[in-house]
């Protein structure tokens, strides 16, 4: 007897969990489905408002991942193509009155803010207004914030404008406390990317190119604030240089700064409802991101110019496990999407989105290759974001037309070489010793027990020289310039947009548009639509699963590292790495 009811308890228990798991796999069908129902066009209310809320991270491309509707971790809002598209289809719907900015902390570059900027102040034009509003400014969203009709804040709140700060975190000192140094080979005077590892103070040229590309962004900032504002940019150096951050609220409203202050949200409601012509007792009629995004493309008719988004760092092999990217460009894979864009018929021309900062040469190089096979076959156009340098902008160098923003960073057209050297900590600091047998002088290359000798520094610097070489060739090849005219404005040393485009790195300055202009007058297009690639994976639960535990991890350690996130991973994942690097400083944190 007790063995049938110890039975029937195991059976039970199976029963139970065999239900348990029915049961999610039922509700998260339930939701996928609900999901899928929902993506139909809701309708939008006459004389409505479109709400933007500008807080939190601002990615590239909105996710596919449907996970993150489920759990609620999703930042469509917060997708700059999300973004671009919305703020187009609110200036072409009539139902659509005008446009409410909720500004909050939003965390981005510079590039991605002139791209919004320059769609609000198309907005604009139209003749539709912009409300904006903020508990507290930063610069970033006070930077757009300029744009709007009317500028509110609480009158207890702040506008954080002092300027730009860049931090240039320096290891070597303090990885040598643990044994632990870098054996590094580089190309150009001004690739810094190794200062962070090897140096205990910046270098000449890596202060001359930061500082001139700080200046430049802060003064594209400032000119736009002044632009909009119509106060001086010396009135604007003023207010940052005296701290105005800590000034009351008022202060800013005498300075012009801001239009009004409120003291909650009645009185934003009413300027909001003054705006639309409503009384004070109706309700306003608002439009969400996730309502603005189901709603019809504008442009739906006439040829197709494909749109390929590559962000993130270049790599050879997707990484994985706790090392893993939610973004990254995998050089086979991009070098796959491209050469089948070219030889699909439908597609009659190619932008491509870039936004990297660079990684591996060698995947560099494939993807400059698979460009090359695609120019061939059609147009080809690089949108440049936030970043396009190094690998970024090695991939980029070959297309017909390059547009990049005024404060992109791009070139870094240099390589260097880094290698973990261990043998201080193993030896010195943990007292292992070794033995070593070998057939050949260089059998026992890269052994973590010793340093490299001076014959094997000799052959690595010969390798990163041929590897620096074939990057101004390509270079050379792509933007029409003898191999020492490119070794002049080379160096390793970032570039602004603006001042890439003196040196004739770029082609034009502007954004998405200009890009998709540019491609559809190449192709002879008179009449265009645009498709996203690559576009979202078929269905895979694993798949979708470890994608989001990553996701989850990541923004986890990004929030206990917070902006030297990066450089952490980079330390441990350096061995998984290719030896030929094409990257900028792994820390390009500049502090609005």
């Amino acid at each position: 007897m007790k063995e049938m009811s110890f039975i029937k308890s195991v059976l039970a228990t199976v029963v139970g969990i065999m239900a348990f798991f029915a049961i999610m796999l039922c509700f998260f069908i339930g939701s996928l489905v609900g999901i899928a129902f929902s993506s139909s066009s809701p309708s939008i209310a006459d004389n409505s408002v479109f709400v933007i809320n500008l807080d939190g991270d601002l990615t590239e491309r909105a996710s596919s991942n449907p996970l993150q509707k489920i759990m609620g971790t999703q930042k469509t809002s917060l997708a700059l193509d999300d973004m671009i598209a919305n703020i187009k289809k609110a200036k072409a719907n009539d139902k659509i009155k005008g446009i409410f900015l909720d500004c909050g902390s939003l965390g981005t570059s510079t590039a991605s803010l002139e791209e919004i900027r320059r769609q609000l102040l198309d907005f604009k034009k139209s003749g539709k207004w912009i409300i904006a509003y903020a508990d507290n400014y930063d610069a970033d969203t006070y930077y757009l914030a300029t744009v709007a009709n009317k500028v509110l804040i609480h009158e207890q709140g702040g506008l954080d404008w002092h300027g730009l700060a860049s931090n240039n975190l320096l290891l070597k000192d303090a990885l040598a406390k643990f044994g632990i140094k870098f054996a590094v080979t580089k190309v150009g005077k001004y690739k810094s990317a190794p200062e962070t590892l090897t140096a205990d103070k910046m270098s000449e040229p890596n202060r001359e190119q930061i500082t001139a590309y700080m200046n430049g962004i802060w003064n594209n900032i400032v000119k736009g604030v002044s632009d909009s504002r119509k106060i001086s940019a010396e009135k604007l150096n003023e207010y940052a240089d005296s701290l105005i951050t800590f000034s009351p609220a008022k202060d800013y409203l005498k300075y012009h700064l801001v239009d009004q202050l409120v003291s909650g949200n009645d009185e934003v409601r009413a300027v909001v409802k003054k705006m639309l012509g409503i009384g004070k007792d109706d309700d306003i009629k608002t439009v969400s991101m996730a309502t603005m995004s189901k709603q019809e493309d504008v442009d739906t008719d006439g040829d197709e110019i494909a749109v390929y988004y590559a962000y993130g760092d270049i790599v050879d092999d997707p990484s994985t496990g706790i090392n893993a990217a939610s973004d990254e460009i995998v050089g086979n894979t991009v070098s796959d999407d491209l050469m089948k864009l070219a030889d699909d018929k439908e597609v009659k021309a190619v932008v491509i989105r870039v936004n990297s900062g660079g990684g591996s040469a060698f995947a560099s190089e494939k993807m400059w290759q698979a460009v090359k096979y695609l120019k061939g076959k059609k147009p080809v156009v690089v949108s440049m974001g936030d970043l396009a340098a190094s690998g970024g902008y090695y991939m980029s160098c070959l297309a017909n037309w390059i547009v990049a923003e005024k404060t992109t960073l791009t070139g870094s057209i240099g390589i260097f070489g880094m290698f973990r050297d261990l043998s201080d900590l193993l030896t010195n600091k943990l007292g292992v010793k070794y033995e070593t047998l070998k057939t050949n002088e260089h059998s026992d290359f890269g052994n973590m027990f010793r340093s490299f000798n001076e014959s094997e520094k000799a052959l690595l610097e010969k390798y990163i020289t041929r590897g620096y070489d074939l990057f101004l060739s390509r270079v050379a090849e792509g933007r029409k310039m003898t191999k020492d005219q490119v070794n002049e404005i080379a160096q390793g040393r970032v570039w602004l947009g603006e001042d890439a485009l003196k040196n004739k790195l770029v082609d034009e300055i502007g954004g998405i548009d200009a890009a998709l202009a540019k491609a559809a007058k190449l192709a002879r297009m008179e009449k265009y639509h645009t498709q996203a690639y690559p576009s979202a994976e078929d269905f895979n639960l694993n798949a979708l699963l470890d994608q989001q535990e990553q996701d989850i991890l990541n923004e986890k350690l990004t929030g206990v590292f917070g902006e030297y996130y990066s450089t952490f991973k980079f330390i441990q994942t350096i061995d998984k790495q290719n030896h030929i690097q094409a990257r900028i400083p792994f820390i390009m944190e500049i502090n609005l």
